[in-house]
């Protein structure tokens, strides 16, 4: 969490005046299977806006099975907040703040609930009975919460050997239980590992091998649910597009990882951070942030077009984008097809 926290919030801070109680003006209560229902197509569009993507910093995505509720993250340097939408006689209720989220002192990000709806994995900072609260990017442990009828239960902390010392982050999981994350290895250094589900109990964990771990910062990863490929936010030295792109690496058969490639500029921009990737429950759509600004207008702006390109999406905040996932299936073709 603390690479992208730095990368991202020390840059757009900017925005930090704008709250959560200053809604857009243009918010309605849409109708559509994915709360957006004008659908992607191989161009990444901006995610639900005016509805999702306003002039916050906005990130992750994760849906219930039942496609009944969305949740997302809102962010900036003071607050971290988990927020969801649900839908209700057919109209997705406004967003707010997750029951769970917005506790004093505590930061809560990368929501992810596993495919057959039962349980809801989010990092946090919150303490531990008998810790102190500390205000930041302090006890960056990952939490879980269990389905209980229409809601969560309290969350937990997972014990070793998921969270230890170090910082975790960015959980995601395959459908047969194994958990893919990011740890702090050192100072400005993170790694993914995983842990697999072995009879209800989670084995120590790995870290996966140099082909995906290539420099010392790679961070927030989504494992395919066949845990047939792996998205790594990471800046490789060749075809760098962004600051942080999005990159992928392939699990052949035999469990082993190919090198990671740039997943190109479908969803990674120049001069812009990658951060949150994510998938549809019915892997239709790939959802990704990024802090893209609008395209710069020819001629002289107005200052009352400056307003309101501030309080709006793509002013250099995060905002939340899809589009079709077909692309992963022919970069996959792509790559193996080079390298027969």
């Amino acid at each position: 969490m603390k690479a992208y926290h730095l990368l991202i919030i020390s840059s757009l801070c900017f925005c930090s005046c704008n709250s959560l109680d200053k809604p857009d003006s243009q918010n309605t209560n849409p109708k559509g299977t994915y709360i957006d229902e004008n659908l992607p197509d191989s161009i990444a569009k901006l995610y639900a806006p005016h509805f999702i993507s306003t002039n916050l910093h906005e990130r992750d995505f994760a849906m219930t099975p039942d496609g009944n509720e969305i949740y997302y993250t809102v962010m900036d340097r003071n607050y971290s907040l988990i927020i969801y939408s649900k839908k209700v006689n057919g109209e997705w209720t406004t967003p707010e703040i997750a029951p769970f989220s917005g506790g004093i002192n505590t930061m809560d990000v990368e929501p992810f609930i596993t495919s057959d709806g039962q349980k809801f994995f989010f990092m946090s900072t919150r303490p531990e009975e008998g810790q102190e609260a500390k205000a930041g990017w302090v006890y960056q442990n990952i939490w879980m919460m269990d389905r209980i009828e229409n809601s969560w239960s309290a969350p937990k902390k997972m014990q070793a050997p998921i969270n230890s010392e170090a910082g975790e982050y960015y959980p995601t999981l395959t459908n047969n239980g194994t958990i893919y994350f990011t740890r702090e290895d050192g100072e400005r250094k993170q790694s993914i590992y995983r842990s697999k589900l072995v009879d209800g109990k989670y084995q120590e964990a790995e870290r996966l091998p140099s082909e995906v771990n290539a420099s010392d910062m790679q961070y927030n990863s989504l494992i395919a649910p066949d845990e047939s490929y792996l998205i790594v936010c990471t800046r490789l030295k060749e075809n760098a597009i962004g600051r942080i792109d999005y990159c992928i690496s392939f699990r052949t058969e035999d469990d082993k990882w190919t090198p990671l490639i740039n997943m190109g500029n479908t969803v990674n921009f120049p001069a812009c951070t990658a951060s949150s990737p994510a998938l549809s429950k019915d892997g239709k759509y790939f959802f990704f942030s990024s802090n893209k600004r609008k395209e710069k207008k020819k001629g002289k702006y107005k200052l009352s077009e400056l307003k309101k390109n501030a309080l709006s999406a793509q002013n250099g905040s995060l905002d939340i984008y899809w589009v079709e996932a077909k692309f992963i299936e022919d970069l996959k073709k792509d790559f193996f097809m080079k390298n027969k």
